[in-house]
């Protein structure tokens, strides 16, 4: 997801104009574990998985803004590893949709973290998913494969039909397994962060907690890292997810950012944690 926030307002932008998704055959489905309709949050023990919500009303995908505002200053820093199935040429060309230094950094720094990944950013960078799949410090979450919408009129995206919805999902979880990351977890997060019953109806059936955010960074496109910083240290409460990018073409002052943001909340009692540990000490709130 690419959004960027002047104060009040988001706003999207996605480089150049993308182009249709190619036909392909659907993968054989790659479900994450998730919680039953009776419980608040599945078990955090290995046997059960990771913590999940609950399906919603109705049985819909369950949707999590944030963790607990009680309790200890647990932040989560996430970070979305945009690309769009149309760009193979364009990292052809040396556009970077990765970000090496940042990673770098929050190894540097000790942060834990969790990665919202395409699975077509995995498929360009399959040693670097890697890599962070078999790394504690990070967990991969779905960010879907494509980085189409999942509903109309989400900042000028191209739509994901709601008969591939689910699909477009399992075909992400498949790529990361094809690049050898052993355990992605059952958050996905919705390109653009645009989503409504239909598509939360759609995806009932793979299983996953979608994970939204209540601090928004603004690092997409932005240039100046002080200002960035600002946004996320003014925004930041207990249990706050903040949301990020790993692309350096789209986002290239985040390393800066971190390496600000990160020494000053520590300062100020925050403890930074992945997403799985707030959804597993919310208690089934969404």
């Amino acid at each position: 997801m690419i959004i960027r926030v002047r104060r009040i307002a988001a706003v999207c932008a996605l480089g150049t104009a993308l182009t249709a998704l190619a036909a392909c055959s659907a993968p054989q489905p790659v479900r994450a574990p998730r919680a039953t309709a009776g419980s608040a949050v599945a078990s955090a023990s290995p046997a059960a998985g990771p913590p999940t919500l609950a399906p919603g009303p109705a049985g819909l995908t369950p949707v999590f803004e944030h963790g607990p505002r009680t309790g200890d200053r647990s932040v989560a820093l996430t970070f979305d590893a945009d690309m769009t199935a149309d760009q193979g040429p364009r990292a052809a060309r040396g556009e970077r949709f990765d970000n090496p230094g940042l990673i770098a950094a929050l190894r540097e720094l000790k942060v834990p973290a969790t990665v919202f990944m395409t699975g077509r950013w995995a498929e360009q960078y399959p040693r670097q998913a890697r890599s962070l799949g078999r790394d504690p410090l990070f967990e991969i979450a779905n960010h879907s494969y494509s980085h189409y919408a999942f509903t109309e009129d989400c900042y000028g995206l191209p739509t994901v039909d709601e008969t591939r919805m689910r699909t477009d999902v399992e075909r992400a979880y498949a790529a990361f397994r094809e690049a050898g990351v052993p355990d992605p977890m059952p958050y996905f997060r919705f390109p653009g962060g645009c989503h409504d019953t239909r598509a939360l109806r759609a995806l009932t059936p793979a299983g996953v907690t979608a994970v939204q955010w209540d601090v928004v960074s603004g690092d997409a496109f932005a240039t100046d890292a002080g200002a960035v910083a600002r946004e996320v240290l003014d925004g930041v409460r207990p249990g706050s997810v903040v949301v990020l990018h790993c692309t350096l073409s789209a986002a290239p002052t985040t390393e800066r950012v971190v390496r600000e943001v990160v020494p000053e909340l520590r300062g100020k009692g925050f403890r930074f944690v992945k997403v799985s540990e707030l959804i597993g000490a919310s208690g089934g709130r969404r």
